[in-house]
């Protein structure tokens, strides 16, 4: 299960404003590298929705089933907050129904990158 925690505003490839859904999966103890104790930590990723500001605050605290998985990406650069440090990561998390594979996210996010493309070629034009 997954939890809705927050939303924020987003804005599209085309300019369009709209609200994500920011979903936290289950709590995980994972050992430190460096230190060798244990920390708890919970995966968050965020999920595009046509719903209203009001809705989205109104969504906050309801579960969903499903999972938030790692999938690969092209490296980007990503700053950690309390730190400042730039980190270059190829992989990002994002929301999964139960039953779903990672192989079908990815050809999903493929099939919708390629269409977006399109529709912004053919504005160009």
């Amino acid at each position: 299960m997954v939890q809705i925690v927050d939303y924020a505003e987003r804005e599209s490839s085309l300019g369009e404003k709209f609200f994500a859904l920011i979903l936290q999966g289950s709590l995980e103890m994972v050992k430190s590298e460096e230190t060798g104790n244990y920390y708890a930590t919970a995966k968050k990723a965020s999920v595009a929705s046509t719903f209203t500001e009001e809705t989205c605050k109104g969504l906050i605290g309801q579960k969903i089933p499903g999972s938030i998985q790692r999938i690969p990406s092209d490296p980007y650069e990503f700053t950690v907050p309390s730190t400042g440090e730039i980190l270059v990561l190829d992989h990002r998390w994002v929301y999964m129904k139960e039953g779903e594979t990672i192989d079908e996210v990815v050809r999903e996010e493929e099939l919708v990158e390629s269409k977006e493309e399109e529709v912004a070629e053919s504005q160009e034009a």
